[in-house]
C-alpha cells in the first residue's frame, strides 16, 4: 500500500483495549495509515469493542448505524470491528451491518494486513480464531511514545469462569508472555521516555511466564522490571484474589517501584453469592488477604469491583456486601447492576427485580463515594510523588498522577511532562487533588 491514509479508532472498555488499539494502530501504520481524531476524515474506521458492560453489542450496532451516512458519502471507507464483541458476534455483525468490511477478534489482530488485502480485493474479511501463533511475535514494535506512562500486556485470557463473565469465551484460556520479551519491551519503552508502566492482564496476577531458571510469577517479573534504568513506577491490573501469592504480596513491601495502589475485585461480600458467581473464595478469605497486603504496604490504596442484583441476591446478601465495604475502606471502586451476558451460566437465572437492584446500587455507590472522598481528604498535608503528564488548565500548572493513582494538579510554572517530583497536597476535590511542588 502506498501513500498515507487516515485511521480512526474508537476504543471501548478496558485498559487492555487501549493497549490493543495502540498495537493495531502500529500494525496498520506499517500499511500506510496514520491516526486521525475524527471518523469524518478517515479512510478506515475501526471500533475496538468491549463485551463486559450492559448492552455492549447493542451500543456497537448503534455506532455502526451512525456510520451509515458517512459510508454512503465515502463508498471507499473501510469499516472494521475488533475486540470482544467482534469475537462474540462474529459473522452476525456483517450480516446485520453489511457496511462492515472486516471483523477481527482480540487474538487475531496481527492478521490485519492480510485481512486488509482481502478487503482491497473486494472481499469481506472475518477472523475470530484463537491462532496457534503468538500474535505478539508478529506485531511491529511500538514506534512512538509521547506520554510518560504506558500499558504493557503480560498475560491474556482467564481460566476462572466466573458465572457472570464472558472473558474466558472472548479472550480464551490464560496465556502468559515470556519474561525476556516483556523485559525487552519494557527496556524499549524506557528508552522512549516511559517512566510508569502498568502491567495488564485479564487475570494479571496469575502470570506464569517462562524465564531464566523456569517459570516466573508476577512478583519476580516486577522486581526484575524495576531494575530497568528509567522505569520508576510499576502497577498491575486486573487481579483475582486467589492469585495473590506470598511473593507478590511481599513485593508490595520490598519493591519501591511497585506503587501503593491495588485493584482487587471482590464482586460481593456474601459467601452465598460468591459461590453462585463461581468466585472460589469467601468474604473472610478476601478480608484476611487485605490484612496481609496492608501489613506489607500500610499506605496502599485499594480499589475493587462490585456487582449488585446478581440472581438470587437477597437483602441479607447485599448487607453483607455493605459490611465488607465498611471493613475494607476503599479508595475507589466500580459498582454495577448485574446485567446478563449471553452464553454465561448466570444468564439462565432470574435476576433481581430492577427497582430493588437500582436501590441497592444507589446505597452502595453512596457508601463508596463517601469512602473515596475520605481517602482523598486524608491526602491533604501529605507528601506524594507525582509524575507530570501534561500542562494543567490553569497557567503555571501541571497535571499528573500520584503514587496512589490520584489525579493531581500542581502549581509548578517550570514543570515539564515526564518529570517525577515531590508534591505537598494542599486540597482535595471530588475527583482530584491539588498541591505544590516541594523544592529541595
Amino acid at each position: 500500500m502506498t501513500g498515507q491514509k487516515r485511521l480512526f479508532i474508537k476504543t471501548y472498555g478496558c485498559q487492555m483495549n487501549v493497549y490493543d488499539s495502540e498495537r493495531m494502530a502500529e500494525t496498520l501504520g506499517a500499511q500506510g495509515y496514520t491516526l486521525t481524531e475524527t471518523a469524518d476524515d478517515a479512510d478506515m474506521v475501526l471500533l475496538n469493542t468491549c463485551h463486559i458492560r450492559e448492552k455492549a453489542a447493542e451500543k456497537v450496532y448503534s455506532d455502526l448505524g451512525r456510520l451509515k451516512p458517512l459510508k454512503a458519502r465515502k463508498p471507499d471507507l473501510k469499516i472494521g470491528v475488533a475486540g470482544c464483541v467482534a469475537q462474540a458476534e462474529g459473522a452476525e455483525i456483517q450480516r446485520r451491518m453489511p457496511l462492515v468490511d472486516l471483523v477481527v477478534g482480540p487474538q487475531a489482530y496481527h492478521r490485519l494486513p492480510d485481512m486488509l488485502a482481502r478487503v482491497d480485493a473486494g472481499e469481506k474479511a472475518l477472523d475470530t480464531d484463537f491462532p496457534p501463533e503468538d500474535k505478539f511475535d508478529h506485531l511491529p514494535k511500538l514506534r512512538t511514545r509521547s506520554a510518560p506512562s504506558a500499558f504493557l500486556t503480560v498475560q491474556e485470557g482467564c481460566d476462572k469462569f466466573c458465572a457472570f463473565c464472558v472473558v474466558p469465551y472472548t479472550r480464551g484460556a490464560e496465556v502468559s508472555r515470556p519474561v525476556e520479551r516483556l523485559l525487552s519491551e519494557a527496556r524499549d519503552l524506557a528508552t522512549r521516555g516511559v517512566r510508569d508502566i502498568t502491567l495488564l492482564g485479564q487475570n494479571v496476577n496469575a502470570y506464569h511466564g517462562e524465564g531464566q531458571g523456569g517459570t516466573w510469577g508476577l512478583g519476580r517479573l516486577i522486581r526484575e522490571m524495576a531494575e530497568i534504568e528509567g522505569i520508576a513506577r510499576i502497577r498491575y491490573t486486573t487481579s483475582h484474589p486467589n492469585d495473590m501469592d506470598d511473593d507478590l504480596i511481599a513485593a508490595h513491601g520490598d519493591c519501591p517501584a511497585l506503587m501503593p495502589y491495588l485493584h482487587l475485585p471482590v464482586q460481593s461480600g456474601s459467601d452465598r453469592i460468591l459461590k453462585a458467581m463461581n468466585r472460589k473464595h469467601t468474604a473472610d478469605a478476601y478480608l484476611r488477604l487485605i490484612e496481609r497486603i496492608r501489613a506489607a504496604r500500610p499506605d496502599i490504596v485499594l480499589t475493587s469491583d462490585f456487582i449488585v442484583g446478581f440472581p438470587g441476591e437477597t437483602d441479607a446478601d447485599f448487607e453483607a456486601t455493605m459490611d465488607l465495604v465498611r471493613q475494607v475502606g476503599y479508595g475507589m471502586a466500580y459498582s454495577f447492576k448485574y446485567s446478563a451476558r449471553p452464553g454465561t451460566p448466570a444468564a439462565e437465572k432470574t435476576p433481581v427485580a430492577p427497582d430493588i437492584a437500582d436501590a441497592r446500587l444507589q446505597r452502595l455507590q453512596a457508601l463508596l463515594t463517601e469512602q473515596q472522598r475520605a481517602c482523598q481528604d486524608a491526602m491533604v498535608g501529605r507528601e506524594v510523588g507525582v509524575l507530570y503528564e501534561k500542562p494543567g488548565r490553569l497557567p503555571g500548572q501541571m497535571s499528573g498522577k500520584s503514587d496512589h493513582l490520584h489525579a493531581v494538579h500542581v502549581e509548578d510554572p517550570t514543570g515539564t511532562p515526564g518529570e517525577l517530583v515531590r508534591v505537598r497536597i494542599t486540597a482535595a476535590a471530588p475527583n482530584s487533588l491539588a498541591g505544590m511542588r516541594i523544592v529541595d
